[in-house]
């Protein structure tokens, strides 16, 4: 059976696959999935993820003891524990909890990708150990970028590509865009964090005065841990 490695490069285009063909890799490298990947490998229990600020309110509302994280257009929605920095997810603000988590655009692409075999989470942090355990899968594998607003971003493509390049070699079929983020990849990979530092949600981040964020989410392989859907949460795949 001819496995496929495609590139989804905007969540916009997720109707286009048929995704329960696939396991999905949710990628929104600033900064959901990076900071996903960091709080799976310090403790936390599980991480829901939600699509909208009312979901991630109605948590507390139940009166779960819950940890709620929220996050809109690159800040922290007021009212909420924390956002979506990487800082957040330490060893002492996550460990043993639970996360309920909102962000503009990490949580709703991992929500259209619902019907996917298997959904897990991608970022430079779990790189190398996210394409080992995708080798030992019999199965195709959908790359969804999370974008900016369901528009295509720089991060998510080149991430892509990454993951592409530890691939390619495993007897997969590449289509156009895979082939595409690679060659994107190969332009970038000598000096990532140079090459990224144009994009316009890093100016965004900059803007903010979170530029510590971009740097800690293009570090590579700091983390093992798999973040993959069970049910409503992510866990860490085991």
């Amino acid at each position: 059976m001819t496995q496929n490695l495609d590139v989804c490069l905007t969540p916009a285009l997720i109707p286009l696959y048929n995704v329960e063909d696939y396991i999905v890799v949710v990628i929104d490298i600033f900064r959901a999935t990076s900071s996903i990947c960091y709080g799976i490998e310090n403790g936390a229990e599980a991480i829901i993820p939600v699509s909208e600020v009312e979901a991630c309110a109605a948590y507390r509302e139940k009166g779960f003891d819950h940890l709620l994280a929220a996050e809109r257009n690159g800040e922290v929605v007021a009212g909420f524990d924390f956002g979506n920095s990487p800082f957040s997810y330490t060893k002492e603000k996550v460990s043993g909890k639970t996360v309920v988590l909102t962000t503009t655009n990490g949580t709703h692409a991992l929500h259209l990708s619902r019907k996917a075999k298997k959904i897990v989470i991608g970022s430079f942090l779990n790189l190398t150990s996210l394409c080992n355990w995708l080798k030992t899968q019999n199965d195709s594998v959908l790359l969804v970028c999370a974008g900016w607003k369901n528009n295509f971003n720089l991060e998510d493509t080149l991430f892509a590509g990454a993951v592409v390049e530890q691939l390619k070699e495993s007897g997969y079929t590449l289509d156009d865009p895979a082939m595409a983020a690679n060659d994107l990849f190969q332009i970038g990979k000598n000096d990532i964090s140079q090459y990224l530092s144009k994009t316009s949600h890093g100016e965004r981040l900059k803007k903010l005065g979170i530029e510590k964020d971009i740097a800690f989410c293009l570090q590579v392989d700091i983390t093992t841990a798999i973040p993959i859907l069970d049910g409503e949460k992510l866990v860490k795949l085991v």
